[in-house]
């Protein structure tokens, strides 16, 4: 069993990758810390409650952390995950509760609790890891390994210019926690940057073999002519949630002329950070930019050990089919198996049902289609 602590500002991909590691039976998710970016940190921790319950995983504890970054004032982005952080998706509101530990104290006792076998993962600002370290010094050299989702290396910005969101919500947080990381006893974090996570695009066509593999019915194909904020109906209540999350991505991405896809950072960071060997990596110390007028949150990479020793690995390449095979297939599985736990009561279909072969379409996709 793996054991894992996931920090995230959830966020639409943050949601694709907390039910990823939900799917994954072999993953112990220790806790998750709750931090702010996306947006605000209560709806952070309210978001991955409310996930966690829809999957019947009360157990694990969801754990707040400051509610804005170490120096600079917070900025969120309800333009590009929707004001409460999962598009268009409408979650239960949870029954349980946050931890009464915040998420830095979490981190701490996490790592002395599983020292050299928990693996971290961020993929949001790095803010609650950072102030982690500021309590305790020696928390990098007791983790396996950490995966930070996060930097724009030799690509533009996502934020600014220059500058990834992650980094660019807090970027002194991500000067300590690679600093901090560049100590003799620790494991250099593993980085998933632009460079590489915007090669993962999801499509409308993702969401039909999601939705076909679930189980699910109808399938639905959202498409870039449908009226903005069409809901889905599907029966499946995950895939359904899922997929009204996801085409408020596919809008946001449509708008800014990228596409009609939805670029998946953090999932792809969540299977990395349970198989390193996914993708080829190069050794690099990296800085953080934290006083440039226009370059502020700029990630740097030094690939030739110009200003000191390796103190990350960058990832550079991975099998894009293949990291949407294994994700589309751990997710369905799993909403195929809440929706068969749920047969008797709700009039799911359960996992081993048929459903029709039918994709359903907007009248607007049809009439393109005809």
């Amino acid at each position: 069993m793996t054991r894992l602590f996931f920090d995230c500002d959830t966020g639409i991909d943050d949601s694709l990758a907390l039910l990823y590691l939900l799917a994954r039976p072999d993953v112990d998710v220790i806790g998750i810390a709750s931090t702010a970016g996306n947006v605000p940190v209560d709806t952070v921790t309210a978001n991955n409650l409310a996930w966690l319950e829809l999957c019947g995983r009360t157990d694990i504890p969801v754990h707040t952390g400051s509610p804005v970054p170490l120096v600079a004032e917070l900025m969120t982005t309800e333009d590009t995950h929707g004001p409460a952080g999962v598009g268009y998706a409408e979650l239960p509101p949870a029954t349980t509760s946050e931890s009464q530990v915040d998420a830095a104290d979490a981190w701490i006792d996490a790592s002395l609790a599983h020292p050299g076998e928990l693996i971290g993962l961020v993929t949001g600002p790095l803010t609650s890891l950072a102030t982690a370290i500021r309590r305790d010094s020696a928390l990098p050299g007791r983790l396996a390994r950490l995966v930070i989702m996060g930097g724009a290396f030799h690509v533009h910005g996502n934020t600014t210019p220059v500058a990834e969101w992650n980094v660019a919500v807090d970027p002194e947080a991500a000067a300590e926690v690679f600093a901090a990381f560049g100590a003799e006893d620790a494991t250099p974090p593993i980085v998933c940057p632009l460079d590489l996570t915007e090669s993962v695009a999801l499509t409308p066509d993702h969401l039909v073999r999601l939705a076909a593999a679930a189980g699910s019915s109808p399938v639905e194909c959202p498409d870039p002519g449908d009226e903005p904020g069409l809901r889905s109906v599907a029966a499946n209540p995950l895939i359904r949630h899922v997929v009204d999350a996801v085409r408020f991505y596919l809008e946001f991405h449509h708008a800014h002329d990228e596409g009609y896809i939805a670029h998946l950072h953090d999932p792809f960071a969540a299977m990395v950070a349970l198989s390193p060997g996914i993708v080829t990596t190069i050794a690099a110390r990296v800085d953080v930019e934290v006083t440039g007028r226009l370059t502020r949150g700029m990630t740097v990479a030094d690939e030739r050990s110009m200003t000191g020793a390796p103190n990350a690995r960058i990832t550079t390449s991975t099998d894009v089919d293949a990291v949407f095979d294994e994700l589309l297939d751990r997710i369905a599985t799993l909403a195929r198996t809440l929706a068969s736990s749920d047969n008797s009561d709700s009039g799911l279909l359960a996992s081993g049902d048929r459903v029709g072969e039918t994709v359903r379409r907007s009248p607007a996709a049809q009439a393109r289609r005809a």
